[in-house]
């Protein structure tokens, strides 16, 4: 079973809902499933360098008390995925490109489920700035990846054509929100659902790749 999680980095619903995949996952008992990331960008126009905290709340939000009572809520639901966000500490909102691009590299060294969750983390809980080159190496190595190279593909171009087209595609497929969930390609969840949501989703996908195989003909 393939599963597919559209996603931003820098969205806290994502967070949520990574937590929640993962608690359907451990209660689902099935044999485990592909997992990769795609990447979507909530701030596709969001300069290079990102802009102050501050200033992004007030663009998208009307300023930071409107932009409180909503995080007051994703805090709450946080929370109870065992997740301390800190968004008060956040001092700029990144443009999450290269992060995406890492996690890239991630998936080729096998470890970009450790990788996305310590982006996830380093970002909301700790507050470090997931748009900067050497911030975003150190991360990697916290998640495995060696240093070096790691800010050597960071430095480069590499797979920022890539990001660009899972961004594209995602739209095009009618995504415009995420976290997005898609099981073998054929059914998807919008939004950070609960594991209960899923669960019937993996046994149908499972049941319908096992059917194939139920079907074919008894050869004498």
């Amino acid at each position: 079973m393939l599963i597919e999680i559209v996603s931003d980095l820098i969205c806290p619903w994502c967070f949520i809902g990574q937590r929640r995949l993962e608690r359907a996952l451990e209660r689902d008992g099935g044999p485990p499933p592909q997992l990769t990331w795609r990447a979507f960008q909530l701030n596709p126009d969001m300069p290079a360098e990102g802009v102050p905290r501050q200033a992004y709340l007030m663009a998208k939000f009307g300023g930071a008390f409107h932009a409180g009572r909503i995080y007051q809520a994703i805090g709450e639901a946080g929370a109870a995925e065992g997740i301390r966000f800190d968004f008060d500490r956040i001092a700029r909102t990144p443009n999450s490109l290269n992060a995406h691009r890492l996690k890239r590299l991630g998936r080729r060294r096998g470890v970009e489920a450790e990788l996305t969750a310590r982006l996830y983390s380093a970002y909301f809980e700790e507050a470090r700035d997931i748009g900067s080159v050497e911030v975003l190496a150190d991360i990697a190595a916290e998640a495995g990846l060696d240093r070096r190279e790691a800010r050597a593909f960071l430095a480069a171009d590499e797979d920022r054509a890539a990001v660009l087209a899972e961004d594209i595609g995602a739209r095009r497929l009618g995504i415009n929100g995420v976290p997005c969930v898609i099981i073998d390609g054929k059914y998807a969840l919008s939004g950070a659902q609960e594991p209960e949501f899923f669960l019937p989703l993996f046994d149908l996908a499972r049941q319908e790749a096992a059917a194939p195989a139920l079907a074919e003909p008894i050869s004498h």
